[in-house]
């Protein structure tokens, strides 16, 4: 085997032929077992990749996945599913199970929550949904499902940098240019999303361009953009050496910046709520209302206090059972005990999967969750495992979905259902993930 650091540069370099030669190097590895690791129990099918905003290509994704010890690992990036394809394909080599998906927007205007911040800190009437357990044959519906939401998006991004420039019209800093300065930075040209922090980060980018990273770039935010850090972060900007320091400087831009440059998505940048439903159910996907909860002091100290959907959550998850929602998913470390008890009582009553995956877009944050095997949370670790079962067995069968009316195990209840696929996701060859269906005609009889 090369240098493993060599093979960690390799696998998330642009190439993705290169990427994916790495993989198999290191798959290689892991199957005669000069490379070994220790498997937690954890999972998370919510990584983040360069196609929407993350430091992380998806073979990378599955790979720093598979040394943080996951038993599973899945992509989800917004408004895009240009990721599935390698994170299937590189997770296959490495021997770890993958799941794929998608996130994006979707409209609530015509729902009764109409006027609500439900659970988007940013827009009223406008909902952040999950869709989970792509097949892999209904990825090109995706894409073409997708590509209008992303256009219509890059209208208002190119408006966005524009508000922004008119903000910093009196700092030295040469204006962005959206084509320039923030198209390359995103994978938009192989079906990728760009976001509001792709823009931010190519305002990081102007800045260390005149104020190298360190006491320069403090110095320069501070008397020309007025910008105050203190506390850690500031720690974080004082170091010049500081291997995340992009994306520490984009959180202090993101806070400071964004509410005075955020443009709000029209009606047609947002799916009706109810068709991106029945879209993610025509094709044997798993749509899932993504929790956030009232924030009274933030668990991740990366959101203001503010409340959202506890106040209503009855009526709401009862809403989304009846549009035809089968899932909730929800982060354990974002959540108090109590708003996961409320929640899990609620889906039980409306009889809705839980799904948990901690979004990852930054190479500060750790791939581990081990909130997720307290008590509370250890039973998401098995829908995790019946999601990558669910995927894998829909795209064999339409009717071996969770989900499926014609499943030949649709007598039995969610529950009994979700340990059924979750043992055959735990017996799944992840080398093989093919290998499933013939554990499925034998548990199916």
């Amino acid at each position: 085997m090369k240098d493993l650091n060599l093979l960690r540069e390799q696998i998330n370099s642009s190439n993705r032929a290169e990427r994916l030669k790495a993989a198999r190097e290191l798959g290689e590895a892991i199957k005669d077992g000069s490379l070994s690791r220790e498997m937690l129990q954890e999972v998370n099918n919510h990584v983040h990749t360069t196609y929407s905003y993350s430091p992380y290509e998806p073979a990378a994704a599955a790979f720093a996945a598979w040394e943080a010890g996951l038993g599973i690992v899945g992509s989800v990036d917004h408004d895009s599913i240009g990721a599935a394809e390698e994170m299937l394909e590189a997770s296959a080599l490495l021997g770890i199970a993958s799941t794929v998906g998608f996130e994006v927007r979707s409209g609530f205007q015509n729902t009764p929550f109409a006027h609500k911040k439900v659970n988007n800190p940013d827009s009223a009437g406008i909902v952040y949904m999950c869709v989970h357990g792509v097949p892999q044959s209904a990825i090109p519906l995706v894409d073409k499902f997708l590509e209008p939401i992303r256009a219509i998006r890059n209208k208002r991004n190119v408006a966005q940098v524009e508000a922004l420039n008119a903000l910093l019209e009196e700092s030295p800093l040469e204006k962005i240019d959206f084509e320039r300065d923030v198209v390359p930075l995103s994978r938009f040209k192989d079906g990728g999303g760009i976001t509001e922090r792709h823009i931010l980060h190519a305002f990081a980018q102007k800045i260390l361009d005149v104020a190298p990273q360190g006491a320069k770039t403090l110095q320069f935010i501070d008397q020309q953009l007025g910008v105050k850090v203190s506390g850690k972060v500031k720690e974080f900007l004082l170091d010049e050496n500081n291997p995340h320091y992009i994306y520490d400087l984009l959180g202090v831009l993101k806070s400071n910046y964004m509410p005075n440059f955020f443009i709000q998505p029209s009606i047609e940048e947002t799916v009706d709520v109810r068709e991106v439903v029945k879209f993610s159910l025509s094709i044997g996907a798993i749509p899932a209302y993504a929790y956030l909860g009232d924030i009274t002091e933030s668990v991740t100290g990366d959101k203001k206090a503010e409340e959202f959907e506890d106040a209503y959550l009855d009526d709401l998850v009862a809403f989304l059972a009846e549009i035809g929602f089968p899932a909730i998913t929800y982060m354990p470390p974002r959540n108090t005990k109590a708003q996961m008890e409320r929640l899990q009582q609620l889906c039980q009553k409306h009889n809705l999967m839980e799904i948990s995956g901690v979004d990852i877009n930054s190479s500060r944050q750790s791939f581990n969750c081990p909130e997720l095997l307290e008590s509370e949370a250890l039973h998401l670790v098995d829908s995790a495992w019946a999601l990558v079962a669910h995927e894998k067995l829909v795209n064999h069968n339409p009717a071996w979905g969770l989900f499926s009316p014609a499943s030949p195990v649709a007598n039995l209840p969610l529950k009994g259902r979700i340990e059924l696929y979750s043992g055959l996701g735990r017996k799944m060859d992840p080398f093989n993930p093919a290998s499933i269906v013939d554990l499925a005609q034998k548990a199916f009889g």
